[in-house]
């Protein structure tokens, strides 16, 4: 993994963002496969795709990392600050 780029995943329950040494866990939603493709970071927001097991299409989905990483008490803009892209991985 390079300096400026984190990971996105999910397992059965959560989804995974990883950067550096970090591995942030959250809830996913129920019917979630997996996420396909990063269509947009902003230092913090995502705009991905992602596959639902009650929809054959790939859906839109939004995830804003900011309340998250604030809920666990991160200086959010801090540790957001050096991404300058995301990308999926499932290795």
């Amino acid at each position: 993994m390079m300096g400026n780029e984190a990971i996105l995943m999910n397992d059965e329950r959560y989804t995974i963002f990883k950067y550096g040494s970090y591995v942030i866990r959250f809830k996913a939603p129920y019917s979630l496969e997996r996420y396909t493709q990063v269509k947009e970071w902003n230092h913090g927001y995502l705009v991905v795709m992602a596959k639902y097991s009650h929809n054959e299409e790939e859906e839109e989905e939004y995830i804003d990392l900011a309340p998250i990483l604030e809920g666990l008490y991160f200086d959010a803009d801090s540790f957001l600050e050096p991404i300058e892209k995301v990308r999926i991985s499932y290795d």
